[in-house]
C-alpha cells in the first residue's frame, strides 16, 4: 500500500468519528434522517438519493455512503474527493487534514460520534420498536380516515400499520417558526424479509385527517431501514416493491393477496434486499427521475441475482394518483396487462 493510500485509510477512520460533522460541512443542503445523512448527490444538491451512514450497524461502517441514482459509493475520503473535485489523492488528504484541524465549534455543532450517541438511541431499532408497540390499532383512527381520503379501503386489518395520536416531531430548519412538536401519525413497521422488525416509519398527519401534516418532512423513518421495507404479506417467489406506503396500498386495492413491500424512498427501493427464493420482482415505479434511477439500479441487481424484473408504470405520477383519479376498476385493468399469466391466476384481481 502506498504512503498516500495508508494516510487516506487513517484519515477515513478519523473522519468517521465525526461523520455528521463531515456531512454538515460538505453537504450542508442535506439533513439527518434516523441513522443517515440524506442529500441529493456528492456535490451537495438538495435531495434524497445519497445517504451517508452515521452509525455503525451490521450493514456497514460509519461514513460509508451510496448514491442510489448513480451507484457511486465509498467512504468519507471518497466523498470529500468527489465533493471538492480533486484530481489527486494528495489534494484530498490535505483537505481532510484541514477539516480535522478545525476547532469543534467550527466543524460540528453536534459533537463527535460518541457525543451524539444519546440522540442515536432515540432513533435506534429499539426505540423504533417501542414506538410501534405504543401505537394503537388503525381501525377507527385518524390514520384510517387519512387512508380512506387517499382511496385506500383494505388497510385496516394489516398488522404492519398502526396509529399514534401524538407522535413526536422534531422541526428542522425548513419548518416555519412555531411548528408543533407532535402530530397524529400513521405508524408502519419496517421489517426484514423474515418479518423481524428493524425500524418504524412515520407519516405525520393534519388533525383533519384528510392530508399529511403541513411540515417540511411529513415522512421520516427510524431504526435500521436500509434494505428493509414495510411489508404487506410474506413474499416467496413473487413480490411487488415500490417506494411509498400509499403507493403499495393502492395496488393492494386490486391485488389484495399479492405480497408487497414499500421501501419508503427511491434510495431505499434501489437497495431493497431480495427474499432468498425470489424469482420475479414487479417494481411499482414513480414517474420521476428518482424512480427511474432506482429502477436502473434494480435492473443491474436483479440481473446479477438471476431474478426477472417487471416494470409497472403508473399513468399519472404514482399509483395512488391513478387510484384516486381513475378508480380501482381502471387501475386493475391497467396493472393486469403487465402481470404474467400465472400471476393473474394465482393472485386475485378485483
Amino acid at each position: 500500500m502506498s504512503r498516500f493510500s495508508t494516510r487516506a485509510a487513517e484519515l477515513s477512520e478519523r473522519l468517521a468519528q465525526s461523520a455528521q460533522a463531515v456531512c454538515r460541512h460538505y453537504l450542508p443542503a442535506g439533513r439527518r434522517e434516523g441513522r443517515y445523512w440524506m442529500v441529493g448527490d456528492v456535490a451537495g444538491t438538495p435531495g434524497r438519493s445519497l445517504y451517508v451512514r452515521l452509525f455503525e450497524t451490521e450493514r456497514g461502517a460509519i461514513g460509508n455512503w451510496v448514491d442510489a441514482a448513480t451507484g457511486e459509493h465509498g467512504d468519507l475520503v471518497d466523498l470529500i474527493r468527489l465533493n471538492q473535485r480533486h484530481g489527486r489523492l494528495a489534494d484530498t488528504i490535505d483537505e481532510a487534514e484541514r477539516f480535522l484541524s478545525l476547532p469543534p465549534e467550527a466543524s460540528d455543532d453536534a459533537g463527535t460520534a460518541a457525543d451524539f450517541a444519546k440522540p442515536a438511541r432515540a432513533g435506534s431499532p429499539t426505540a423504533a420498536k417501542r414506538l410501534f408497540a405504543a401505537s394503537k390499532l388503525l381501525t377507527g383512527s385518524l390514520a384510517a380516515a387519512y387512508l380512506r381520503s387517499r382511496g385506500v379501503t383494505r388497510a385496516f386489518d394489516l398488522p404492519t400499520l398502526r396509529f399514534h395520536p401524538r407522535c413526536y416531531y422534531r422541526p428542522n430548519d425548513d419548518d416555519v417558526p412555531g411548528t408543533p412538536g407532535a402530530f397524529p401519525a400513521l405508524i408502519a413497521a419496517v421489517t426484514d424479509a423474515d418479518g423481524a422488525q428493524t425500524g418504524t416509519h412515520r407519516t405525520w398527519l393534519d388533525p383533519s385527517g384528510g392530508m399529511k401534516a403541513k411540515v417540511a418532512s411529513p415522512r421520516r423513518a427510524m431504526g435500521n431501514i436500509l434494505g428493509h421495507a414495510v411489508r404487506f404479506g410474506q413474499a416467496d417467489d413473487v413480490l411487488i416493491a415500490g417506494e411509498g406506503i400509499e403507493t403499495m396500498l393502492s395496488l393492494r386495492e386490486i391485488l389484495p393477496t399479492m405480497p408487497m413491500a414499500a421501501a419508503t424512498s427511491s434510495a431505499h427501493l434501489a437497495a431493497i434486499l431480495f427474499p432468498p427464493r425470489l424469482e420475479r420482482l414487479y417494481v411499482a415505479r414513480d414517474r420521476d427521475a428518482a424512480g427511474d434511477a432506482a429502477f436502473g439500479i434494480l435492473t443491474d441487481r436483479t440481473q446479477a441475482a438471476g431474478i426477472e424484473l417487471v416494470s409497472l408504470m403508473p399513468d399519472l405520477a404514482d399509483f395512488n394518483d391513478d387510484l384516486r383519479q381513475h378508480g380501482a376498476l381502471a387501475l386493475g385493468q391497467r396493472v393486469r396487462l403487465h402481470l404474467h399469466e400465472q400471476d393473474r391466476t394465482r393472485f386475485s384481481v378485483d
